[in-house]
């Protein structure tokens, strides 16, 4: 009887793994899925390069592998300034860039990634979650068939290298200079010669004199461009840009098609990238720029009071602009956009602003 019973519990067990084996394998299968992700990036660049391919590993981990997230980095499937078109198209599935290389889509989208003395990062995020940005977000990027989800922010950026010292406002008419999205319109209204280009072609230009300054990121990632070889002078601050965020898009079929957890996932891996990116950002840029200055021989300079009133006034001048735009949704983008920037600047000067005045006072930092 022992026997038998052995016999019969071994008949229904491998009975039980053979419907096992039948059912749920091919389940795994059917439901796995192979992203590819094209970047703005070279490969590994010291922050946006790396944060994309922690998007990308990030997104296959936390779904168990049934997303698998393949990184192609600028120009290996699609040149850098390509990867909008190409998820929108279903060339590709998901793309790693910042909102500020986007403007020929629609100006409102500018908003999404920094705006000339506008908001830091953690207000970019509050924004978006509380001010009813993330809805204007989806419904801008919805018209190109997208979903786009901040994934991480650079911080504050810097002025720029500059070839030559800035003495006045005066010194930037006919300057070439480059920069992206609504600061390359605040640098244009003050006469600026602005040309948009990847961090590798600006370092070949400034080489050979085809610029005479630009702005790229921040001290971690354009010590790694090697910008300090060929303009010692760089400028603080960066109005232009007080944060930079960066962000993914997702095809809008591909992330429609996705079951409500691997939805949760996708949105959960960007969520969680975007305070571990911005702080790495922030830390390492901090060791650059001693690096940068002890090594380097790189001057830091304070922007002159009049290029800061001009560059405010020009600015100023960019968000009156888009308030009266003549596509309707940009408008409703804009105005929430400065209802919160006015609402939290406010804040901020009892707030953040009030505790750092503080300390600088106390520690001198």
């Amino acid at each position: 009887m022992k026997r038998r019973e052995f016999l019969t519990a071994g008949v229904a067990g491998a009975g039980a793994a053979a419907v096992a084996a039948t059912f749920a394998t091919p389940a795994i299968a059917q439901d796995k899925r192979q992203w590819n992700m094209v970047t703005a990036w070279p490969k590994n660049l010291p922050g946006p390069g790396v944060a994309a391919q922690k998007l990308a590993d990030r997104i296959t981990t936390l779904s168990g592998g049934r997303i698998e997230v393949k990184l192609h980095a600028a120009g290996e499937l699609v040149p850098g300034n390509g990867v909008f078109d190409a998820v929108a198209e279903g060339t590709a599935d998901i793309y790693h860039a910042v909102p500020a290389y986007w403007g020929s889509k629609s100006k409102g989208i500018l908003l999404f990634g920094s705006q000339p003395f506008g908001l830091r990062a953690d207000e970019q995020v509050g924004w978006l979650t509380h001010g009813g940005g993330q809805e204007l977000y989806d419904e801008i990027y919805g018209q190109f068939g997208l979903k786009p989800f901040l994934c991480g922010n650079s911080g504050p950026q810097w002025a720029g290298w500059f070839r030559n010292e800035i003495k006045s406002a005066e010194d930037l008419k006919g300057l070439k200079f480059r920069t992206t999205g609504l600061a390359s319109e605040m640098c244009a209204k003050l006469g600026m010669a602005v040309q948009a280009m990847g961090g590798r072609d600006m370092f070949q230009a400034l080489q050979s004199g085809a610029l005479d300054a630009g702005e790229f990121i921040g001290p971690w990632s354009d010590s790694a461009l090697g910008f300090y070889q060929v303009a010692k002078n760089y400028y603080w601050p960066g109005v232009g840009e007080p944060s930079s965020a960066e962000e993914c898009a997702v095809n809008a079929k591909a992330y429609a098609d996705l079951p409500d957890d691997l939805k949760a996932v996708v949105k959960f891996a960007c969520d969680s990238l975007y305070n571990e990116v911005w702080t790495e950002y922030e830390t390492k840029h901090a060791m650059a720029l001693k690096q940068l200055v002890a090594e380097q021989e790189v001057q830091v300079r304070m922007l002159p009071d009049d290029v800061i009133e001009a560059m405010g006034k020009a600015a100023a001048e960019v968000i009156g602009e888009l308030r009266e735009s003549d596509d309707a949704l940009t408008r409703k983008t804009t105005e929430s956009f400065v209802a919160y920037r006015d609402l939290i600047g406010g804040y901020m000067t009892y707030a953040d602003n009030g505790q750092m005045n503080a300390r600088a006072k106390v520690l001198g930092f």
